[in-house]
């Protein structure tokens, strides 16, 4: 007798009423950008959102990627319908594919009642999937199957409900190394990886971090009753020389804590969290700090008027304020890089503006390259 497959019902939702156009105003309200990668950021999310294709947004975490996930809903013809974030990485393992594709009562212990799943709430909408590379691989093949026919099938049901979904997954992992390892499944990642948005660092958009901070610390303060809370120049030039390996959550985070201790109407160094007032070292090169000199300076060959001071030798150096220390330090990267002051104030770890003034202050001049 030939197999029969059981019976299935498929369900179709109503269509919703289409989105109302969302003001300008409010489609980056959170993310804060001058610098011409953000821009080149902010016009592809423009272009995306106009479509319905699916986007995958890469990038270390803390550099914003849940905010451009909805700034892409809001610009999209779905704005008025749901935004539905999923961090994949916060669900255990056993409970990820009833969470997203929910399940039928009876399917398993303590399922007294039938429950839609996320994919179904965000029907007519936006399904943010973060840390998608942790999703176990038996998940995978059901998102694959959802993404591809916009079918949904709950746990231990045998009906097919369609739904009508945008897909934006994120992850701070290499997906392509998680393919090459079989933790991640190929034909899933190239569904996933249509327009792919790569967000950069917060140390790698220097120029972004004195407005980031501008904006929290007005977030902040008004939120803590304070307003009118400014930084000292002290503060500021440790906000901008900080790597922040947390990104701009780590920088809101050190705003926050800023304005819950000063007592004062402008921010110190001090009421920064001590990891932005550790000086930062620089690593000693093989052959010590004369053959690193000797070496800058016959590269750069006078590109700088650096004429070495005669009358400290380096082994009186522990004599040194640190203000010396720094201003040899930025004579040195400037002529590495031939006095060209952008990737010269990129390796010092400050902004353009910053070094101008270290300029200023240790009359120093800068030789056109």
């Amino acid at each position: 007798m030939a197999h029969m497959s059981t019976p299935s019902t498929t369900i179709r939702h109503r269509g919703k009423t289409p989105a109302q156009p969302v003001p300008q105003a409010t489609l980056y309200r959170d993310i804060v950008g001058a610098s011409a990668r953000m821009q080149r950021i902010f016009r592809l999310v423009r272009k995306v959102a106009r479509t319905d294709s699916t986007v995958l947004l890469t990038g270390e975490s803390g550099t914003g990627k849940e905010l451009i996930a909805r700034s892409l809903h809001l610009q999209s013809r779905r704005a008025a319908g749901p935004f539905v974030p999923v961090n994949v990485g916060a669900l255990p393992e056993s409970l990820v594919e009833s969470e997203l594709f929910g399940y039928a009562r009876g399917a398993f212990t303590g399922a007294r009642d039938d429950r839609a799943g996320l994919v179904e709430a965000a029907d007519h909408g936006t399904l943010f999937l973060d840390e998608i590379g942790d999703m176990p691989l038996a998940s995978q093949v059901k998102l694959l199957r959802t993404l591809e026919t916009g079918e949904v099938r709950r746990v231990g049901d045998s009906a097919v409900r369609m739904v009508d979904i945008r897909v934006v997954a994120a992850t701070h992992r290499d997906l392509r190394r998680l393919v090459a390892e079989g933790r991640f499944r190929e034909d899933l990642y190239y569904r996933l990886n249509v327009v792919q948005v790569d967000l950069p660092p917060l140390r790698e958009r220097r120029e972004d971090i004195g407005l980031l901070a501008a904006y929290f610390l007005e977030k902040c303060s008004a939120r803590a009753g304070r307003p009118g809370l400014v930084f000292s120049p002290e503060a500021m030039e440790l906000l901008e020389r900080y790597d922040y390996p947390g990104n701009v959550r780590e920088l809101e985070n050190a705003i926050e804590h800023a304005v819950a201790i000063a007592e004062a109407a402008s921010i110190g160094a001090a009421d920064l969290p001590g990891a932005l007032r550790v000086p930062r070292l620089l690593p000693e090169r093989a052959g010590g700090p004369d053959a690193e000199w000797t070496a800058a300076m016959g590269a750069a060959s006078g590109a700088v008027g650096m004429a070495r001071p005669t009358d400290s030798p380096v082994d009186s150096r522990e004599g040194w304020s640190l203000a010396d220390v720094e201003k040899e330090h930025i004579r040195l990267v400037l002529a590495r890089h031939r006095g060209n002051a952008t990737t010269a104030a990129r390796q010092l770890g400050i902004s353009r503006t910053t070094l101008w003034r270290k300029l200023r202050e240790y009359g120093l001049r800068r030789a056109k390259s």
